[in-house]
Parts: structure tokens; sequence; C-alpha cells
């Protein structure tokens, strides 16, 4: 090595730079990019950096739903769940009145009934034994986390079965989505959703308050919450339909259990014509999995562009057996609960669908129990 090379590498270690992991970020997002674009699909290619940019926010803000909700829940500081709560602001004020007026585009909506309910439950246990939620996972995996990695490994299987197990649950009845549009139009719909959003925030303040704890955003969750909410929106204008995390999940896993011979042809789920496209085409051709892909090197990009690529020691034992308990029940409640805190969460209240709201309500029991079952892993309550 000569004597500049050793300056320049002595230079970058001072000023925390990954080479190797940054220009493999950068490379794999390029080759994803020219891959879509070949085929003649700009907007996947939207997708694609609109993921790399929301890898880039999460993993700089810190912006963890996992760890607001059980600060929340443990210490009643509020300040997290306030940034998400920006997110979907951001996001309906754009994605309600464009899906309601724009017939090529469409909101995240999902009927009411006990799949929901049980999906959302069993997803907050989940999050919080394997420590990140959909999102989390993905960003985590990205940032350099081998335990995400199982994670996220144990989340696709879990998601297969999930999606085995949905028509079964949804057979249990229900009713039909309720949409703030659908009553109140696209700009009375806005107003409803913001109003919601604005007494959710004054609840969980009044909360917070009640318990002592801070309930003002850090500045990195409210420039997060701005810049992810952003994002989202530019990913809706690209995709037609509010961000979604897992989906992609289960295309994976679906794709790898028929090259290993399993025949999903006959399950319910995969008639679906939405499913059954996406099984029988390329993965680049699911909007889901291309912000997903993004993500994953956005957030390895701003990993390795500020620090060292992370290259720490496993973790032990009951940790990784948590997170593969939690990578499975967040997969399985995931299919069942129509998405996780981004596809479920964000873009069923941003918009207008109550389901957005009755996910919320049953993933924080399912988090309380979730955080209650961490110490038997080794894992901290907070």
């Amino acid at each position: 090595m000569t004597t500049a090379s050793l300056a320049a590498s002595d230079q970058d270690a001072a000023v925390g730079i990954d080479r190797l992991f940054l220009g493999v970020a950068l490379a794999a997002t390029a080759i994803l990019v020219a891959l879509v674009l070949l085929d003649h699909h700009p907007t996947s290619a939207a997708l694609i950096i609109g993921g790399f940019g929301l890898g880039v926010a999460f993993l700089k803000a810190e912006f963890s739903y996992t760890a607001s909700w059980r600060r929340f829940l443990t210490r009643g500081e509020a300040g997290g769940l306030l940034g998400g709560l920006i997110v979907i602001a951001v996001c309906a004020v754009v994605v309600v009145p464009v899906a309601t007026l724009l017939p090529k585009y469409g909101g995240a909506i999902a009927p009411l009934g006990p799949s929901l309910v049980i999906g959302a439950f069993v997803f907050g246990i989940g999050m919080q034994l394997a420590n990140g939620c959909g999102s989390g996972t993905l960003y985590t995996v990205g940032g350099g986390s081998g335990r995400m990695l199982v994670t996220l490994l144990f989340f696709v299987i879990g998601s297969v079965f999930g999606s085995l197990s949905l028509p079964a649950f949804l057979a249990l009845g229900g009713i039909e989505p309720i949409l703030a549009s659908d009553y109140l139009g696209a700009w009375g719909g806005l107003i409803a959703t913001l109003v919601s959003i604005a007494i959710a925030a004054a609840l969980i303040i009044a909360f917070a308050r009640r318990r002592g704890a801070n309930f003002m955003p850090s500045r990195n969750y409210i420039i997060g919450g701005l810049a992810i909410g952003l994002l989202c929106v530019a990913v809706f204008l690209a995709g037609g339909h509010p961000w979604s995390v897992t989906f992609g999940y289960t295309v994976w896993g679906a794709k790898a259990a028929t090259a290993l011979g399993f025949d999903l042809s006959h399950s319910a789920f995969w008639q679906w014509p939405g499913p059954k496209h996406a099984l029988a085409e390329s993965v680049l051709s699911d909007t889901s999995s291309l912000t997903d892909f993004g993500m994953i090197f956005g957030a390895m990009a701003a990993a390795a562009a500020s620090k060292p690529f992370a290259r720490g020691s496993w973790p032990p034992a009951k940790s990784l057996l948590a997170a593969v308990i939690g990578g499975l029940l967040m997969g399985w409640g995931a299919r069942l609960g129509f998405g996780c805190n981004i596809g479920a969460f964000v873009g069923g209240v941003a918009s207008g669908s109550l389901h957005g709201w009755i996910w919320f309500l049953a993933a924080l029991p399912g988090c309380l129990i979730g955080i209650r079952l961490r110490p038997w892993f080794g894992l901290s309550r907070e």
C-alpha cells in the first residue's frame, strides 16, 4: 500500500467513513435502478430511490417506533409517539385528497374484524421481542445488525405462514372498511383525519403529563418525522398507494418456498389477484420490495458514511431466540393485521381509514406483554 493510500485510509477512519460498504450500498442501488430503467419502469426507479432516502432518514434520525412505544408504556415519555404522528399528518395532507379524487391512486384500507385485532396484538408482542418493527428491521439490517438479520429471516418465514392463515381469520367475520372520505368527501375526510391525529396527540400528551414524563419530541424526531413523512408522500405518488413494508417480506418468502418445491398456488391468499401477480412476476415488479431494497441500502450507505460499518460480535443465544420468536410473530401478525406500524398504522390513518387506529390500539397491549417478556431473553424492559 502506498503512502498516499495509507494517508487516505487513516483520514477515512478519522472521519468514520467505511468506503467498502458505502461503495457496496451505492453500487447495489445503482444496479437496481438500472435494471428497472432498462425494463422501462421509471416509477420503480423512483420507489428504489425513495426507499433509499427512507433508509437514510430513519438511521440518521434514529427513528424507532419500537423504542418510542416502549418508552411511552414504561416511562410515559411521549416524544417518540408524537414524532410518529408528525409522519402520519404529513402523509395525510396528500394521501387523503389524492386517493379520493384521482382514480389511479388508492389508500391503505382494510376491514375491521378479529383478523385485524389479533394480528396487531401479536405484532406488538413480536416487535418488542425482536427490538424492531417492519421498518426498524430494514434500516437496522442495513446499518449492520446481525441480530436483526435473524429477525428479518424469521419475519419473512412468519409472513408466509400468515398468508396461509389470513383467509381463515377473515372468515370469522367483520365489517367493511370505514373510510372518512366515503362519508365526508376528500376535504372533509382530510379535516376529520387531521382532527383525529390532534386528538390522539392531546391524549398522549395528557398521559405523559400525568406520569410526570417528557412529552416534547426531540429535534431528531421532529426533523426525522417531517423528512420521513415527505418521503412517504413521494413513495405514495410514485407507487400509487401508501408505503408498505411487510407485503414485500411475504413475496420474498413465497418465492423462496416455491423455489424449494412448495406449491402455494392452491392457497386462497395466493389466488387473490395482487398476491398471485406478485408471486408470478419478478420481485422487481413488487412496489413494496423495491422500497424495502432501497431502504436497506440507504441505511447501509448512511451507516458506512458516518462510522466504520458494524462488525461486532453476535449477541447471546437468548437474545437471538427472542429475535427468532419476535420475527415469526411479527410476520404472522403483519399478514393477519394488514401490515405493520407503516402499512397498517401510518398508511391506514393517513388514508383516513378507521382500521389504522384500531391497529394501533390493539398493538399497544401486545407491546406491553412483549415488554414484560423481554427480561426472559436478557433484554431490558426499557
